[in-house]
């Protein structure tokens, strides 16, 4: 028995997810240097952004054939409404910002772009293409708020820390898992064509993390 698909997807991502990790706007999360503004910038583009995302689980259910797997695409859109999205509440209440003025935002171009990418393999693809292109966006989350809880002190930051508690708490960490899995099994039986395409949507993905960083971090409209 070979790697699981989802091994393939992580290597083929390597190089982005390590750009990810070392960008400064992350490490600056990670050691507390990073200017305030860019973050009320971020947290307000991301806020905007899991809307869009909760919309291409919503998708899922709309393409699920089997009811239980409609379930887990039901269940991540509550996960982000009601759970991930919390987070971003904390903070905003911390920085003086109603959910009515985040609205009232515009997304950036970058954020735009990005959201009607996955939007698109969504309406035209079905659950495999979903969870592929949903994927990147969690797993590097997981993964980058592991590596940050590792350096001294970041996740007890008395304003980052919650942010780093967030996304390495076995809570986001188990659901991240439970995708990767679903992920590995939608795929077991797609053909050579298939895997190529997952694969090419899981990485245009992490791409567009990565341009999600850079964005958030020059502030870009």
């Amino acid at each position: 028995m070979g790697s699981p698909f989802s091994a393939r997807l992580r290597e083929a991502a390597a190089p982005v997810w390590e750009a990810c990790l070392t960008h400064p706007f992350v490490t600056g999360i990670g050691d507390g240097s990073l200017p305030v503004e860019k973050f009320r910038y971020f947290m307000l583009q991301d806020y905007l952004y899991l809307f869009d995302y909760a919309r291409v689980f919503a998708l899922g259910v709309v393409k699920a054939r089997e009811p239980a797997l409609m379930r887990t695409f039901a269940q991540n859109v509550n996960a982000i409404l009601d759970g991930e999205m919390n987070i971003h509440r904390a903070y905003m209440a911390r920085l003086g910002i109603t959910e009515e003025q985040v609205l009232q935002s515009k997304p950036a171009l970058d954020n735009l772009s990005y959201t009607n990418y996955m939007l698109s393999v969504a309406q035209n693809g079905g659950p495999m293409e979903i969870v592929s292109a949903i994927l990147a966006c969690s797993w590097s989350y997981a993964e980058i708020g592991q590596a940050l809880a590792k350096l001294p002190g970041a996740a007890e930051h008395p304003f980052y820390g919650e942010w780093v508690q967030g996304y390495c708490s076995t809570e986001y960490t188990a659901c991240n898992q439970a995708l990767i899995d679903l992920m590995d099994r939608l795929a077991a039986d797609a053909n050579a064509a298939q895997l190529a395409y997952l694969t090419d949507i899981f990485v245009n993905c992490s791409r567009y993390e990565l341009g999600f960083w850079d964005m958030s971090w020059e502030m870009r409209p």
